[in-house]
């Protein structure tokens, strides 16, 4: 099955929403007919453990954390994702971030 466009979930820190959104839209992740920078957002309460050998950017080895970050969500053409994919890694301050990528069906009629 041959699909145009994927959905993109990703959760990140407020402060890098911006720089994320706008290399997106550079490569028209984000167009949507005759509309760019097409993007939804939400705050969201996220919650993780540093295991031992991580290096976290919020939180302390061994100890349980939960903190504000957001969720973003986006539709993108299918020939853009793995660029978009690589955009988000390059700039996402996570060391190991939740980016989640679903097919989208079309359905006519």
């Amino acid at each position: 099955m041959d699909f145009a466009f994927v959905k993109f979930e990703v959760f990140l820190p407020e402060q890098s929403m911006e720089e994320i959104r706008n290399a997106l839209n550079e490569i028209g992740a984000l167009t949507v007919g005759n509309y760019d920078h097409v993007i939804s957002y939400y705050p969201v309460t996220g919650s993780w453990r540093p295991m031992e050998g991580s290096n976290p950017f919020d939180g302390s080895v061994g100890e349980i954390c939960t903190g504000s970050e957001y969720k973003l969500e986006f539709r993108c053409p299918y020939e853009k994702a793995v660029e978009a994919k690589r955009i988000i890694e390059d700039i996402h301050p996570y060391e190991e971030p939740i980016i989640n990528i679903m097919p989208l069906l079309y359905m006519r009629g």
